[in-house]
């Protein structure tokens, strides 16, 4: 299949020619990398990738097509795809159709064909940046000058986005256990791995009450996964901080981890890169052990305004960078973790976080 040209021009000017694929067309986002080597689906689906255009690092992408089962949400939620190789065939017999036809049918825009390994160690050198894709105008300069008007995710509301907008149930209605789970893009494994636990779940818009979500009587709050700056939403700060009030038991993950930091008087800040794969090495500071786990973030608790609090404890630390991984309030049944337990993809050595969880949801009923 012959496809047309197409430009990807990071935000300082950096230009890299490559072929269409997906839409025709152009889309604008900031440009980061995962490094899993599977998983494309589930990672193009996560919400939490609202907005970004994502480069895959392993080299081929699109050969063993898309399954029904492997979507994270309703639809794609990145804003565009780089790829060094694209492939239009695939060779698992389950698939429902190819990656390609996928991009079409939500209107996806992505480049193939240039040099990620080189493009990886830019942006890895130079630091996030906004980036534009485009296979419908090949005028370069115009494309460096509409970079520019893409505002950064710096100070970024996205939940809102793709939070949901009514409340919907999941699991046994008679279960011994309910989970109030607040949406700010929750991955649908994570609601999964409740709901295998033999959790009834009920998932709320990102801005519902506390008074709301009693009605539900909820044995614990799951702060979901999700999109954008956490400081840019001190509406769910504040819900935050009531539910932390109420006593229930809640466990955090990525941006309800970062929310409920900030709910505490802890501050975030922007990473030079972010952590974006399905390898990242954490160290459990409770026992001492070790997990490979799958990480989606641009943001960050600052690790040393944990450190100086005696109410909070750090529980865990990402290995290559010393950051905050997570946290436990002292004498409460509510924790955190920056990284994804439900690991969809990656690997299950954290999943152990929803037992937890169930525990001491058990120990407070």
């Amino acid at each position: 299949m012959e496809r047309p040209k197409a430009y990807l021009v990071l935000e300082d000017g950096k230009v890299f020619e490559g072929l269409a694929i997906g839409k025709v067309g152009t889309t604008t986002g900031e440009i980061a990398f995962n490094t899993g080597m599977t998983g494309y689906q589930e990672v193009y689906t996560d919400p939490s990738y609202l907005g970004q255009i994502l480069i895959m690092t392993t080299s081929h992408i699109g050969n063993y097509g898309v399954h029904d089962d492997e979507c994270e949400s309703d639809s794609l939620k990145i804003a565009g795809i780089v790829t060094k190789k694209f492939s239009d065939d695939y060779s698992r017999d389950s698939a429902s159709g190819s990656l390609n036809d996928y991009l079409l049918q939500f209107d996806k825009v992505g480049i193939s064909d240039i040099d990620t390994r080189a493009l990886v160690r830019y942006i890895r050198d130079k630091g996030a940046m906004n980036a534009i894709i485009s296979s419908d105008n090949v005028d370069v300069d115009s494309l460096k000058a509409e970079v520019k008007k893409v505002p950064s995710m710096d100070g970024m509301e996205l939940a809102s986005k793709v939070s949901t907008k009514q409340a919907y149930e999941d699991g046994d209605p008679n279960a011994e256990l309910k989970v109030a789970c607040l949406d700010y893009g929750v991955k649908r494994n994570i609601v999964r791995c409740l709901t295998e636990r033999g959790c009834h779940v009920k998932v709320f818009p990102l801005d519902t009450k506390l008074d709301e979500i009693k009605k539900f009587g909820p044995n614990g709050i799951m702060l979901s996964n999700g999109p954008g700056d956490p400081s840019a939403m001190p509406n769910e700060i504040e819900n935050v901080k009531t539910f932390v009030d109420s006593g229930l038991p809640i466990f955090g993950i990525c941006l309800g981890h970062q929310l409920l930091s900030l709910s505490q008087g802890l501050e975030t800040e922007k990473m030079h890169n972010g952590h974006r794969g399905l390898n990242h090495p954490i160290k459990n500071l409770k026992t001492g052990k070790g997990e490979i786990t799958s990480q989606n973030h641009g943001f960050v608790v600052k690790r040393s305004m944990v450190e100086n609090r005696d109410d909070i404890e750090l529980t865990h630390i990402h290995l290559n960078d010393e950051t905050c991984a997570g946290i436990e309030l002292k004498g409460k049944p509510v924790f955190s973790v920056q990284y994804h337990p439900e690991a969809s993809a990656g690997p299950h050595d954290s999943r152990y976080l929803f037992d937890q969880f169930i525990d001491n949801m058990k120990k407070a009923k």
